[in-house]
């Protein structure tokens, strides 16, 4: 959990007492490489910290898995367009790696953001912050080509090290073959 208390007190600033409150809500979980976390279809329930470790948010289209988010530590997540409705997720949420979550189930956010100011703060700045993230990726796959996508790509390395071709590819929205195209370019 220290990992986690140190991006709380990064984000907001929060008396001993009420932290005390929110770790009491959380819990650990370790997830092996390549399981599902949540599946296509199931609805979402928690919310995610990744302690270490990697997920990615893909889904199945005409016989292919089209990876379209990939998250590693210290990332909060979860599947908002299933969790807020309470409709079944469309994204099946895997871990890439071995991978250690810190887990806070609905009710008990929910119960956080009423008793705790400050963790109502917290959710306010991590959801603006994936906010922005969001629209930067759509920003970039309107206004960048293939080759300027995945040059802006390379400055986060861990999605590179970690992350296979197909899923790589798969983010930047261009197919494997095009990738390779782009990397032998670069050289």
């Amino acid at each position: 959990m220290e990992e986690f208390v140190k991006f709380i007190k990064e984000i907001i600033w929060i008396d001993e007492l009420d932290l005390q409150l929110v770790l009491a809500r959380c819990r650990e979980r370790q997830i092996v490489k390549n399981k599902l976390i949540l599946r296509k279809g199931q609805i979402a329930s928690q919310y995610f910290f990744i302690v270490s470790g990697g997920v990615r948010f893909f889904y199945e289209a005409h016989d292919q898995e089209n990876t379209t988010w990939v998250m590693f530590a210290n990332e909060f997540f979860t599947e908002i367009s299933s969790l807020h409705p309470q409709k079944p997720s469309r994204f099946n949420i895997e871990a890439i790696e071995e991978t250690k979550l810190i887990v806070i189930d609905k009710k008990d956010m929910d119960f956080l953001y009423g008793q705790v100011a400050a963790w109502e703060e917290f959710g306010r700045k991590i959801w603006e912050a994936t906010t922005i993230r969001m629209i930067d990726q759509i920003m970039n796959f309107q206004t960048l080509s293939a080759e300027e996508r995945y040059l802006s790509f390379l400055e986060n390395s861990e999605l590179i090290q970690k992350s296979s071709v197909k899923q790589v590819a798969a983010v930047l929205g261009i197919t494997p073959n095009a990738l390779s195209r782009i990397r032998k370019k670069i050289r």
